[in-house]
C-alpha cells in the first residue's frame, strides 16, 4: 500500500481554481477555464486542517484525512511503525467496534482504504451522501480515541498480516526487492529515506505496545493533519459535523520534522541481486530533488520524453529499432526531500544486460547533447495534462490533490502553481536538468536469476547486494 505524490497538477487552457470565503486568510489565484474546483480551507483550535470542496455531479462524497507521518519519521531499529498504523487504524477504536467501519461504508455501497508513503499516511471513504457524518465520525473517533482499544493481542495480529505483506509484496515477489535495496545503497544507514515504508521483519518483531502508542500520540493528533471533504455535501453542515466530532481530540506535541539532506553520491555503485526470476532486468539510479525543487518538475519532463509511446527516446533506440529490449521506461519519482530518476530495462532474448547498458548510456548521452525535440516537449506535456485529468475525475482524486498541496506545498490550490511551473518548462530546462542530474554518479543494479550471477551488466566490477540488504533485516 505505498502510494507515492499525486499526479502532476496540469491542465493545459483548462485550469481555473476558485476559492470560496475562507474561515482563515489563505493566498489565492484565477486562471480562465472551463474547469472549476472550488474549495475553502479553515483551522480549528486543535489544529486540524480542514479542506471543504462541494461537487455536486454525483450523490457521493470522499472523506480523505492526510496525517503527515511516514516511514521517515521513524528511526533505525523501530521501522515500519506508519505502515503498521495503516493497519491498525482498521481495527476498532473507543466507539467504532471492530468492523462497523466496513458496515458504514462498504455495506452502503462505498468503500474504505489507506495508503502510506516515505512522507504521509492517508485514510479515506467514499460514500453515498447521507453517510458523511458517519464517515466524519469513524475518522475522529480512531484519531483520538484508537488507543483506547489497542492492547498486544491485536498489535500482534497486525503485526503479523504486515509480516505477511511484507513476504508476499517484497521478500517473495519478483523484483520486490529493488525498491529496498535502492534506497539502502542511495542513502546512509541513519537517513530517513534509506529503509523500505513496510519496514523490516526484525524491527516489526522487536516493537513493543508502548513503543506503537508512543509513536501514534506524536503522529496521530489532529495538528498533524489534514482532513478534506470532497463532493455533494452541505459546507454549513459539514463544519456542524467536523466541530461536533473533532474538537474534542485533543492536540497533540508539536512534531519536528526530520533532517533531510538530499541524496549524494560520491562514486558510481554496481550491484548484482540473484532472485527468484526467469528475466534479467537493469535498473539504473540517480539521486535528484524532491518535489519543493523546481527541478523536480523539470526532471518529470524529462522522463516522460525518455520512455513512454514508441517515438520515446529509450523506447524507440531499444524496443523498436535495435529490438534488444522488450520494455524500456524512465522516470522521476519526487518524494517529499529527496528524488531520484530512475531507468529500467528488460532485455530481449539473446541480449546481455551489460549490452543494454551501453545501448542506454548511448541514448543518455545523446539527449544530453542535443535536449529535446519542440515537438518531444510538446507530446510529453500532453501526456501529463491527460494523467492529471484523470486523476481529477472522482471526489477522492480532487481530495488527494488538494490534500497534496496543502500538506506538502501549504497550499491547498498549489495544482495551479504546478500547472503554471510545467507550462513554463523549456526545452533548455530540460536539457540542464539531464547533464546536471544524469551525470556518472549513479547506482547500477542488475537483478538475475539465481546462480546466474555471470548475467550482470559488467558483473565482474559488482557487488553481492545482500551487503547492502544486512542492516535492513528480513533477507530470504
Amino acid at each position: 500500500m505505498n502510494n507515492k505524490r499525486s499526479v502532476l497538477a496540469l491542465v493545459a487552457m483548462l485550469l481555473t481554481v476558485c476559492f470560496l470565503q475562507p474561515t482563515v486568510a489563505q493566498r489565492s489565484s484565477k486562471s480562465k477555464s472551463a474547469i472549476n474546483i472550488p474549495f475553502e480551507t479553515y483551522k480549528l483550535p486543535n489544529g486540524l486542517n480542514v479542506i471543504l470542496s462541494v461537487n455536486k455531479t454525483t450523490p457521493t462524497v470522499a472523506v480523505d484525512v492526510w496525517y503527515h507521518v511516514g516511514s521517515k519519521n521513524e528511526m533505525t531499529g523501530r521501522t515500519g511503525f506508519a505502515h503498521l498504523f495503516e493497519h491498525m487504524m482498521f481495527t476498532g477504536s473507543g466507539h467504532v467496534p471492530y468492523g462497523l467501519h466496513d458496515k458504514l461504508t462498504e455495506g452502503v455501497g462505498g468503500n474504505n482504504n489507506g495508503s502510506t508513503t516515505n512522507d504521509r499516511t492517508n485514510y479515506y471513504e467514499n460514500v453515498p451522501s447521507n453517510y458523511l457524518e458517519s464517515a466524519i465520525w469513524i475518522e475522529a473517533d480512531r484519531m483520538g480515541w484508537l488507543l483506547d482499544t489497542l492492547d498486544i493481542a491485536k498489535l500482534n495480529a497486525q503485526r503479523d498480516i504486515v509480516k505477511n505483506e511484507r513476504r508476499q509484496s517484497y521478500d517473495n515477489q519478483p523484483y520486490g526487492r529493488v525498491g529496498e535495496i535502492f534506497a539502502a545503497a542511495m542513502y546512509p544507514k541513519d537517513h530517513p529515506y534509506s529503509w523500505p515504508v513496510i519496514g523490516s521483519m526484525t524491527d516489526l518483531s522487536a516493537a513493543s505496545e508502548e513503543d506503537v502508542k508512543a509513536f501514534f500520540r506524536l503522529y496521530y493528533a489532529p495538528n498533524n493533519a489534514t482532513l478534506a471533504i470532497v463532493g455533494d455535501f452541505d459546507p454549513v453542515q459539514a463544519k456542524t459535523w467536523i466541530k461536533k466530532y473533532f474538537t474534542d481530540v485533543p492536540q497533540g506535541k508539536t512534531v519536528e520534522r526530520p533532517n533531510v539532506p538530499l541524496g549524494k553520491l560520491t562514486a558510481s555503485k554496481r550491484l548484482v541481486y540473484e532472485d527468484r526470476v526467469q528475466v534479467p532486468r537493469l535498473y539504473i539510479q540517480w539521486p535528484t530533488v524532491g518535489v519543493n525543487n523546481n527541478d523536480d518538475t523539470a526532471l518529470s519532463v524529462m522522463g516522460s520524453i525518455i520512455s513512454g509511446p514508441r517515438t520515446a527516446r529509450l523506447t524507440k533506440a531499444l524496443v523498436y529499432d535495435s529490438q534488444i529490449a522488450s520494455q524500456a521506461g524512465a522516470f522521476q519519482n519526487g518524494d517529499e526531500n529527496v528524488g531520484q530518476f530512475q531507468v529500467v530495462v528488460i532485455p530481449s532474448a539473446g541480449h546481455s544486460l551489460t549490452e543494454i547498458e551501453e545501448a542506454v548510456d548511448q541514448v543518455i548521452r545523446k539527449f544530453i547533447n542535443e535536449g529535446p525535440t519542440a515537438e518531444e516537449l510538446q507530446r510529453a506535456k500532453a501526456g501529463l495534462e491527460l494523467g492529471f485529468l484523470r486523476g481529477l475525475e472522482s471526489n477522492l482524486g480532487k481530495a488527494e490533490q488538494l490534500l497534496d498541496g496543502l500538506v506538502f506545498h501549504g497550499d491547498a490550490g498549489y495544482f495551479a502553481t504546478e500547472y503554471q511551473k510545467t507550462l513554463a518548462v523549456t526545452a533548455a530546462d530540460v536539457k540542464r536538468v539531464a547533464a546536471q542530474y544524469l551525470g556518472t554518479n549513479r547506482i547500477v543494479l542488475s537483478v538475475v536469476p539465481k546462480g546466474k550471477r555471470e548475467m550482470a551488466s559488467k558483473a565482474a566490477e559488482s557487488e553481492t547486494v545482500s551487503i547492502v540488504l544486512g542492516a535492513q533485516g528480513g533477507n530470504r
